[in-house]
């Protein structure tokens, strides 16, 4: 049975805005910032750095268990409350749904990689965003995007996704993505609010 779209994507939802919470409030302890460690080691492509300062180790460091945490949690709390919902999902055991949280955690993550990439290949510092036009446009929608379409993209490896559950998340995962971000702003940790 493949799942239902719309549960799905609510399921992918609410995990993801638990582990969100999670990774908010990891960035703002003193132990994550003695993980500021570069993905990239300082690495350079064309005499440029491949993702910059801002792509770190701490950002991967909660946010994976914290999404495999959330799997299960979501998964449990659904099966609970309407087991009939519960069957819509994936048939996992609770290990499965942990694994699966991992890699989408990671996926989200890695998501962010080639934007940073391109932006680092244009000159954009990290942290910031291209300057008026349709550069700016696309790189709003781009930095909104690139999470989601990381963890759609790996949660595919593993498991079904059907092509609506992507057009939802596709559609309300940007907005949740900018409070998110909008939070980080406000608690410090980020550098601009989108």
């Amino acid at each position: 049975m493949r799942p239902d779209p719309l549960i799905t994507a609510l399921y992918l939802t609410v995990a993801f805005v638990l582990a969100g919470f999670a990774q908010a409030a990891w960035l703002r302890t003193r132990l994550s910032w003695r993980l500021m460690t570069p993905i990239d080691g300082g690495r350079r492509f064309r005499g440029r750095r491949l993702f910059g300062d801002n792509k770190t180790v701490r950002g991967f460091v909660v946010l994976v268990p914290a999404t495999a945490i959330a799997f299960v949690l979501t998964a449990a709390t659904i099966a609970r409350w309407n087991p009939d919902v519960a069957a819509s999902l994936w048939p996992l055991s609770t290990r499965e749904l942990a694994a699966l949280g991992a890699l989408a955690g990671f996926g989200f993550m890695a998501g962010e990689l080639p934007n940073s990439f391109v932006k680092r290949q244009l000159d954009i510092a990290p942290g910031q965003a291209p300057r008026g036009g349709l550069a700016a446009t696309l790189s709003f929608i781009a930095d909104r995007t690139d999470s989601i379409l990381g963890m759609l993209i790996a949660l595919s490896c593993a498991v079904p996704v059907p092509a609506m559950t992507w057009f939802y998340l596709l559609i309300i995962g940007p907005g949740i993505h900018l409070a998110f971000s909008a939070l980080l702003f406000r608690l410090g940790v980020k550098a601009r609010p989108a």
